[in-house]
């Protein structure tokens, strides 16, 4: 038996916050706000496979009024949501993510976002997929306000 899920996830750019996306530290003068790392490629995976497992989203497993959650390691959430993957049967068979931000460029971080991933994934490389978008001027991507990624996750009852 195969599910499907779709995430998603939005944060406020800020300056003297990190830039955190699939859990590498990208080199910006301004970073995402959140409770958390706030690292929205790795939020929007998470919510995915929550979703494809029926068990609700991000914030009704972290939070952002615990305080256990303040800046927390978002590839750990996620690392705990693969555990719970695992005990109601499933694994990850692929992800295929997006994330849109007007800049820094991406690219020279998306093998290394993409590794960090598949660690706590457990699935192979060519199983994750990173892309970077920019917003073209429009929308809150587009005048630097924000960043948004977007995953689609395919599950598998082991």
């Amino acid at each position: 038996m195969f599910r499907v899920g779709i995430g998603q996830d939005t944060h406020r750019l800020a300056q003297g916050r990190p830039l955190v996306l699939g859990g590498v530290l990208i080199e910006s003068e301004r970073g995402a706000e959140g409770h958390s790392d706030a690292d929205a490629l790795s939020h929007a995976i998470t919510d995915a496979i929550l979703g494809a497992m029926c068990e609700g989203d991000l914030g009704l497993h972290f939070p952002d009024r615990d305080p256990r959650w303040k800046d927390a390691d978002s590839l750990q959430l996620l690392g705990r949501v693969m555990w719970l993957a695992g005990e109601r049967g499933y694994r990850v068979v692929n992800v295929d993510a997006t994330v849109m931000l007007e800049e820094p460029r991406l690219r020279p971080y998306i093998q290394q976002m993409r590794e960090k991933l598949t660690g706590v994934l457990g699935i192979e490389i060519d199983c994750v997929s990173v892309k970077a978008k920019t917003g073209e001027g429009l929308d809150a991507v587009g005048e630097r306000l924000a960043v948004v990624a977007q995953a689609v996750v395919l599950l598998e009852r082991m």
